[in-house]
């Protein structure tokens, strides 16, 4: 298990639809940029089967810097956004074997 990158998919995707390189990236690139500005707008994108970009409103909150424990700052309401997974990833994802995941990505799968 690895980190797949933009690069791979370009690849990857150019293979199986045979089509170049660079009309794959052209295709990626301007799905990103659609994306991007959707979300910016307000907008929530639902891809079928994969799941839902939403913009959300994280509530302010105290924030605090560990390495000067007494200090408070105030962090206002945001904007973000937040993946919500559709029903056929998680069951996708959920057969991994646990094991093998954290065999894998070590330290960094462990945090929820």
């Amino acid at each position: 298990m690895s980190n797949i990158t933009k690069r791979d998919l370009v690849v990857e995707l150019s293979n199986k639809a045979g089509l170049t390189q660079v009309e794959i990236e052209n295709l990626i690139e301007g799905f990103i940029e659609l994306v991007s500005k959707s979300l910016a707008d307000g907008n929530d994108i639902t891809l079928r089967g994969f799941g839902t970009l939403e913009v959300k409103v994280a509530k302010a909150k105290v924030g605090r810097n560990p390495n000067r424990p007494g200090s408070e700052v105030q962090i206002p309401d945001r904007c973000i956004v937040r993946f919500k997974p559709g029903r056929e990833l998680k069951d996708r994802v959920a057969k991994l074997p646990v094991a093998f995941v954290q065999e894998n990505k070590g330290a960094r799968g462990s945090s929820a």
